[in-house]
């Protein structure tokens, strides 16, 4: 099974560098399925119904998110009834939407995907930890196949995360940070990881933000109306190869592409 993971969409760039590249890389990845995190994708902060269309009909077939989830109050009108669009697990348990889904795929294999917050400098919702055992439990029954989007702040917190999970998932993928790390690997018994899979959105920029704006806060602590850059963008991702019998991850592959 071929897994494409696509680093959080930021705004409208990061929407233009899917729409002009993902049925592409698609292709020369042969992949089977494709997750991105859309947190970020209305505006930079949150997403709105047209967009995860918009976002789907490109070639995303699944998208988790994080922090930014509630950002744009339609959500509250969809999460419950998209099928490919998920949450952080951990929030409590009446929270609109779902945390985890297994969807099955064309070739009639499935593949289990849970969205979770870490909690070092994050909101403090559930314990991460514990919320994936339980659902990895239920998920497993179903598909070997299972891949967590990490969506925290932290460095420790995300490795100390995918050691625990080692061997019982396929891949953990950390996300929210916006900056790709370069340590993707393999763990000893076979889940694929990265600390941060970055950010597919404007180059040029501060995590996506326009430069001058971030650059007038550090310098002048007031508040400033953050606006999403413009100009060259850049495609952050990590390619998967899995063994759908075992569910263990045999290649990961880094990527890092500059979209002018």
């Amino acid at each position: 099974m071929n897994v494409l993971i696509v680093g959080d969409i930021v705004g409208r760039t990061g929407r233009r560098v899917v729409k002009e590249v993902m049925r592409s890389y698609r292709k020369k990845y042969r992949a089977d399925f494709v997750i991105a995190n859309g947190e970020n994708a209305a505006g930079g902060n949150g997403i709105t119904r047209e967009i995860a269309d918009e976002l789907f009909k490109e070639g995303i077939d699944f998208i988790t998110m994080g922090n930014h989830t509630w950002d744009k109050k339609e959500i509250l009108q969809f999460i419950e009834h998209e099928p490919c669009l998920i949450r952080p697990a951990n929030y409590p348990p009446d929270t609109p939407g779902k945390g985890s889904a297994v969807i099955k795929l064309e070739n009639q294999l499935k593949i289990g995907v849970i969205n979770l917050s870490g909690r070092v400098f994050m909101t403090p919702l559930d314990c991460p930890f514990r919320t994936a055992e339980a659902l990895v439990k239920t998920i497993a029954r179903e598909t070997p196949n299972i891949i967590i989007d990490f969506h925290g702040e932290a460095t420790s917190e995300k490795i100390a995360f995918a050691w625990y999970m080692d061997g019982k998932v396929s891949a953990v993928i950390g996300t929210h940070t916006h900056v790709q790390t370069a340590d993707e690997r393999i763990l000893p018994q076979g889940t694929g990881y990265i600390t941060d899979v970055g950010m597919t959105g404007p180059q040029n920029s501060v995590l996506g933000v326009r430069t001058d704006l971030v650059i007038q806060k550090f310098l002048t602590q007031m508040p400033v109306r953050f606006e999403v850059a413009e100009g060259t963008a850049q495609l952050n991702g990590l390619f998967l190869r899995i063994d759908e019998k075992t569910g263990k991850t045999i290649l990961v592959e880094r990527i890092n592409q500059i979209i002018l």
